[in-house]
Protein backbone atom coordinates (compact mmCIF):
# COMPACT_ATOMS: atom_id res chain seq x y z
CA UNK A 1 0.00 0.00 0.00
CA UNK A 2 1.74 3.09 -1.39
CA UNK A 3 0.43 6.61 -0.40
CA UNK A 4 1.73 9.80 -1.50
CA UNK A 5 2.80 12.30 1.58
CA UNK A 6 -0.45 14.21 1.03
CA UNK A 7 -2.57 11.31 1.03
CA UNK A 8 -0.92 9.83 3.88
CA UNK A 9 -1.72 13.86 5.32
CA UNK A 10 -5.43 13.82 4.45
CA UNK A 11 -5.87 10.64 6.20
CA UNK A 12 -4.34 12.03 9.93
CA UNK A 13 -6.16 15.11 9.94
CA UNK A 14 -9.56 13.48 9.40
CA UNK A 15 -9.24 11.83 12.68
CA UNK A 16 -10.29 14.26 15.00
CA UNK A 17 -7.62 13.78 17.71
CA UNK A 18 -8.23 16.71 20.06
CA UNK A 19 -5.62 16.02 23.51
CA UNK A 20 -9.09 15.00 25.53
CA UNK A 21 -9.77 12.25 23.55
CA UNK A 22 -8.69 9.14 21.89
CA UNK A 23 -6.61 8.99 19.46
CA UNK A 24 -6.56 5.20 18.62
CA UNK A 25 -8.24 5.38 15.58
CA UNK A 26 -5.54 7.28 13.91
CA UNK A 27 -3.07 4.47 15.62
CA UNK A 28 -5.18 1.85 14.43
CA UNK A 29 -4.61 3.33 10.67
CA UNK A 30 -0.81 4.31 11.12
CA UNK A 31 -0.72 0.59 12.17
CA UNK A 32 -2.19 -0.98 9.44
CA UNK A 33 -0.82 1.55 6.81
CA UNK A 34 2.90 0.11 8.37
CA UNK A 35 2.03 -3.16 8.26
CA UNK A 36 0.74 -2.62 4.19
CA UNK A 37 4.27 -1.63 3.80
CA UNK A 38 5.56 -4.69 5.58
CA UNK A 39 6.93 -2.69 8.74
CA UNK A 40 6.42 -4.07 12.41
CA UNK A 41 4.80 -1.61 14.28
CA UNK A 42 5.59 -0.96 18.39
CA UNK A 43 2.64 0.48 20.29
CA UNK A 44 2.94 2.01 23.81
CA UNK A 45 -0.85 2.70 25.65
CA UNK A 46 -1.65 5.36 27.93
CA UNK A 47 -2.50 3.94 31.79
CA UNK A 48 -6.07 3.62 30.62
CA UNK A 49 -6.00 2.67 27.46
CA UNK A 50 -7.83 5.38 25.50
CA UNK A 51 -4.46 6.66 23.94
CA UNK A 52 -1.54 5.12 22.34
CA UNK A 53 1.80 6.21 20.93
CA UNK A 54 3.33 3.94 17.98
CA UNK A 55 6.94 3.70 16.45
CA UNK A 56 9.29 1.61 14.23
CA UNK A 57 12.49 1.32 13.44
CA UNK A 58 13.50 -0.08 9.15
CA UNK A 59 16.74 -0.78 8.17
CA UNK A 60 19.93 -2.38 9.99
CA UNK A 61 19.32 -3.23 13.71
CA UNK A 62 22.17 -1.38 15.27
CA UNK A 63 22.15 1.59 16.83
CA UNK A 64 23.00 4.91 15.86
CA UNK A 65 19.89 5.88 13.64
CA UNK A 66 17.88 8.61 12.86
CA UNK A 67 14.13 9.11 14.61
CA UNK A 68 11.72 11.05 13.32
CA UNK A 69 9.43 12.30 15.90
CA UNK A 70 5.77 13.72 16.06
CA UNK A 71 2.72 13.44 17.80
CA UNK A 72 -0.64 13.02 16.91
CA UNK A 73 -2.66 14.83 19.31
CA UNK A 74 -4.23 18.37 18.12
CA UNK A 75 -5.50 21.49 20.36
CA UNK A 76 -9.51 22.03 19.90
CA UNK A 77 -11.28 23.75 17.14
CA UNK A 78 -14.46 24.86 19.30
CA UNK A 79 -14.92 28.80 18.94
CA UNK A 80 -12.94 29.33 16.13
CA UNK A 81 -13.78 30.85 12.32
CA UNK A 82 -12.92 28.06 10.17
CA UNK A 83 -13.76 28.81 6.53
CA UNK A 84 -13.73 24.70 6.34
CA UNK A 85 -14.13 21.93 7.78
CA UNK A 86 -10.85 21.85 10.37
CA UNK A 87 -10.76 17.60 9.47
CA UNK A 88 -10.53 17.79 5.78
CA UNK A 89 -7.13 19.10 4.19
CA UNK A 90 -8.22 22.11 2.13
CA UNK A 91 -5.87 23.60 -0.41
CA UNK A 92 -6.34 27.58 -1.28
CA UNK A 93 -3.89 29.29 -2.95
CA UNK A 94 -1.00 27.53 -2.61
CA UNK A 95 -1.85 26.35 0.95
CA UNK A 96 -2.89 23.16 2.95
CA UNK A 97 -5.62 23.80 5.69
CA UNK A 98 -6.36 21.55 8.19
CA UNK A 99 -6.15 20.79 11.89
CA UNK A 100 -2.64 19.42 12.16
CA UNK A 101 -1.68 20.29 9.48
CA UNK A 102 1.41 22.50 10.37
CA UNK A 103 0.96 21.21 13.71
CA UNK A 104 2.16 18.64 13.31
CA UNK A 105 0.26 15.68 11.05
CA UNK A 106 2.09 17.65 8.13
CA UNK A 107 5.80 16.24 9.19
CA UNK A 108 4.34 13.09 10.29
CA UNK A 109 2.53 12.23 7.03
CA UNK A 110 5.91 13.41 5.40
CA UNK A 111 7.93 10.91 8.19
CA UNK A 112 5.61 8.13 7.20
CA UNK A 113 5.84 8.38 3.90
CA UNK A 114 10.08 8.70 3.99
CA UNK A 115 9.83 5.19 5.20
CA UNK A 116 8.96 3.91 1.58
CA UNK A 117 11.65 4.99 -0.14
CA UNK A 118 13.73 4.08 3.22
CA UNK A 119 12.60 -0.02 2.33
CA UNK A 120 14.51 0.32 -1.10
CA UNK A 121 17.57 2.57 -0.08
CA UNK A 122 20.48 1.08 1.44
CA UNK A 123 20.57 2.52 4.64
CA UNK A 124 23.68 2.07 6.81
CA UNK A 125 21.63 2.95 9.57
CA UNK A 126 18.30 2.29 10.80
CA UNK A 127 15.76 5.28 10.55
CA UNK A 128 12.69 5.44 13.17
CA UNK A 129 9.53 7.02 13.31
CA UNK A 130 7.99 7.74 16.62
CA UNK A 131 4.41 9.11 16.83
CA UNK A 132 3.50 10.06 20.85
CA UNK A 133 0.36 10.91 22.44
CA UNK A 134 -0.65 14.33 24.84
CA UNK A 135 2.00 16.39 23.48
CA UNK A 136 -0.24 19.32 23.41
CA UNK A 137 -1.30 18.98 27.31
CA UNK A 138 2.47 19.28 28.47
CA UNK A 139 4.40 16.81 26.75
CA UNK A 140 3.54 14.15 28.80
CA UNK A 141 3.49 11.17 26.35
CA UNK A 142 7.05 11.33 25.41
CA UNK A 143 9.25 10.85 27.82
CA UNK A 144 7.36 7.20 28.30
CA UNK A 145 7.44 6.39 24.70
CA UNK A 146 11.39 6.70 24.94
CA UNK A 147 11.28 4.12 28.02
CA UNK A 148 9.44 1.82 25.79
CA UNK A 149 11.67 2.29 23.29
CA UNK A 150 14.49 1.64 24.60
CA UNK A 151 13.22 -1.69 25.24
CA UNK A 152 11.91 -2.83 21.52
CA UNK A 153 14.43 -0.41 18.50
CA UNK A 154 18.11 0.25 18.49
CA UNK A 155 18.79 3.65 20.03
CA UNK A 156 18.95 6.31 18.08
CA UNK A 157 21.96 9.00 17.70
CA UNK A 158 19.82 11.80 16.88
CA UNK A 159 16.16 12.75 16.74
CA UNK A 160 14.27 14.90 14.08
CA UNK A 161 11.38 16.52 15.94
CA UNK A 162 9.23 19.12 12.94
CA UNK A 163 7.75 20.92 15.22
CA UNK A 164 6.79 24.09 13.76
CA UNK A 165 9.68 26.64 13.82
CA UNK A 166 8.64 29.02 11.03
CA UNK A 167 10.97 26.94 8.65
CA UNK A 168 14.07 27.62 10.26
CA UNK A 169 16.44 25.11 11.87
CA UNK A 170 16.24 24.63 15.96
CA UNK A 171 19.12 22.90 17.51
CA UNK A 172 18.09 23.39 21.23
CA UNK A 173 15.02 24.05 23.58
CA UNK A 174 14.24 24.99 27.18
CA UNK A 175 13.54 22.74 29.17
CA UNK A 176 10.00 22.45 30.92
CA UNK A 177 8.43 21.23 33.88
CA UNK A 178 5.14 21.76 36.10
CA UNK A 179 3.26 21.31 38.54
CA UNK A 180 -1.00 20.91 39.68
CA UNK A 181 -1.32 23.01 42.80
CA UNK A 182 -4.06 22.53 45.14
CA UNK A 183 -3.97 25.07 47.79
CA UNK A 184 -6.73 23.77 50.71
CA UNK A 185 -8.22 27.07 52.93
CA UNK A 186 -10.48 27.08 55.95
CA UNK A 187 -13.94 28.46 55.38
CA UNK A 188 -15.68 31.04 57.44
CA UNK A 189 -17.79 34.60 56.29
CA UNK A 190 -15.24 37.08 54.99
CA UNK A 191 -16.72 39.36 58.06
CA UNK A 192 -14.58 37.16 60.03
CA UNK A 193 -11.60 36.62 57.28
CA UNK A 194 -8.77 36.68 60.39
CA UNK A 195 -9.99 33.28 61.72
CA UNK A 196 -10.48 31.51 58.51
CA UNK A 197 -7.56 31.06 55.58
CA UNK A 198 -8.25 32.01 52.19
CA UNK A 199 -6.86 29.89 49.61
CA UNK A 200 -7.32 32.20 46.78
CA UNK A 201 -5.25 34.68 48.31
CA UNK A 202 -2.79 32.40 49.96
CA UNK A 203 -2.53 30.86 45.95
CA UNK A 204 -2.02 34.40 44.70
CA UNK A 205 1.27 34.75 47.63
CA UNK A 206 2.45 31.91 45.21
CA UNK A 207 2.01 33.92 42.25
CA UNK A 208 3.31 36.12 43.34
CA UNK A 209 6.65 34.93 44.19
CA UNK A 210 6.79 33.63 40.65
CA UNK A 211 5.89 36.77 39.25
CA UNK A 212 8.87 38.33 41.59
CA UNK A 213 11.34 35.23 40.09
CA UNK A 214 10.53 36.47 36.56
CA UNK A 215 11.31 39.95 37.16
CA UNK A 216 14.53 38.94 38.99
CA UNK A 217 15.54 36.72 36.00
CA UNK A 218 15.17 39.14 33.74
CA UNK A 219 17.01 41.94 35.55
CA UNK A 220 20.16 39.30 35.31
CA UNK A 221 22.51 39.29 32.23
CA UNK A 222 22.26 35.78 30.37
CA UNK A 223 24.77 33.83 29.78
CA UNK A 224 26.20 33.29 26.44
CA UNK A 225 24.38 29.79 26.03
CA UNK A 226 20.80 31.34 26.97
CA UNK A 227 21.00 34.70 25.34
CA UNK A 228 20.57 32.43 22.44
CA UNK A 229 17.44 31.92 23.79
CA UNK A 230 14.41 34.29 23.68
CA UNK A 231 13.20 35.50 26.16
CA UNK A 232 16.86 34.49 27.86
CA UNK A 233 16.00 33.37 31.06
CA UNK A 234 13.98 30.72 32.75
CA UNK A 235 10.51 31.60 33.23
CA UNK A 236 7.62 30.37 35.53
CA UNK A 237 4.28 31.02 34.33
CA UNK A 238 0.15 30.55 35.60
CA UNK A 239 -2.00 30.95 33.10
CA UNK A 240 -5.15 29.18 34.42
CA UNK A 241 -6.93 29.23 38.02
CA UNK A 242 -10.25 28.60 39.89
CA UNK A 243 -11.72 28.66 43.39
CA UNK A 244 -13.97 30.04 45.95
CA UNK A 245 -17.55 28.96 46.85
CA UNK A 246 -18.55 32.62 47.28
CA UNK A 247 -17.77 36.66 47.16
CA UNK A 248 -18.25 36.25 51.00
CA UNK A 249 -16.69 33.25 52.20
CA UNK A 250 -12.85 33.01 52.26
CA UNK A 251 -11.95 30.25 50.01
CA UNK A 252 -12.13 27.08 50.72
CA UNK A 253 -9.91 25.59 47.51
CA UNK A 254 -7.72 26.83 45.02
CA UNK A 255 -6.33 25.02 41.84
CA UNK A 256 -3.99 26.34 39.37
CA UNK A 257 -1.37 25.18 37.45
CA UNK A 258 2.64 26.11 37.33
CA UNK A 259 5.07 26.10 34.57
CA UNK A 260 8.59 26.83 34.30
CA UNK A 261 10.48 26.90 30.85
CA UNK A 262 14.24 26.67 32.23
CA UNK A 263 17.10 27.91 30.23
CA UNK A 264 19.68 24.86 29.76
CA UNK A 265 22.66 26.20 32.10
CA UNK A 266 20.14 26.14 35.06
CA UNK A 267 19.26 23.62 37.15
CA UNK A 268 15.38 22.54 36.86
CA UNK A 269 15.41 20.27 40.19
CA UNK A 270 16.87 23.80 41.82
CA UNK A 271 13.94 25.48 40.21
CA UNK A 272 11.65 22.81 41.47
CA UNK A 273 13.25 23.32 44.81
CA UNK A 274 12.38 26.49 45.63
CA UNK A 275 8.86 26.45 44.76
CA UNK A 276 8.66 23.23 47.18
CA UNK A 277 10.62 25.63 49.85
CA UNK A 278 8.23 28.78 49.04
CA UNK A 279 4.50 26.36 49.27
CA UNK A 280 5.68 25.00 52.68
CA UNK A 281 6.73 28.36 53.84
CA UNK A 282 3.26 29.64 52.90
CA UNK A 283 1.75 26.52 54.48
CA UNK A 284 3.26 27.10 57.63
CA UNK A 285 1.64 30.19 58.13
CA UNK A 286 -1.65 28.95 56.61
CA UNK A 287 -1.58 26.22 59.06
CA UNK A 288 -0.97 28.46 62.19
CA UNK A 289 -4.47 29.85 61.35
CA UNK A 290 -5.73 26.79 60.77
CA UNK A 291 -4.28 22.98 60.93
CA UNK A 292 -6.08 21.22 57.61
CA UNK A 293 -4.83 24.52 55.69
CA UNK A 294 -1.81 23.99 53.27
CA UNK A 295 -0.30 23.67 49.67
CA UNK A 296 0.12 20.94 47.68
CA UNK A 297 2.43 20.05 44.68
CA UNK A 298 1.67 17.54 42.32
CA UNK A 299 4.62 17.60 39.59
CA UNK A 300 2.32 16.48 36.05
CA UNK A 301 5.63 16.83 33.64
CA UNK A 302 8.74 17.16 34.66
CA UNK A 303 11.49 15.27 32.52
CA UNK A 304 13.74 17.93 30.96
CA UNK A 305 15.50 17.56 28.23
CA UNK A 306 17.23 20.04 26.08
Amino acid sequence: MSLSARQILEALVSFPTVSRDSNNALVNWVEDYLAGLGIVAHRMPNEDGTKHAIYCSVGPDLPGGVVFSGHTDVVPVEGQDWASDPWTVTERDGKLYGRGTCDMKGFDALALHALQRALTANLRRPLQVALSFDEEVGCVGAPPLIEHMATRVPKAEAAIIGEPSMLKCVTGHKGGAGFHVHVRGHEVHSSIMHKGVNAVMEGARLIAWAHAKNAENRSKSPSMLAAVFEPPWTTLHVGQIEGGTAHNITARDCRFGLDFRVVPDEDPEAWKTEVREKAIEISAEMADVHPGAGIRLSPYFGRLYT
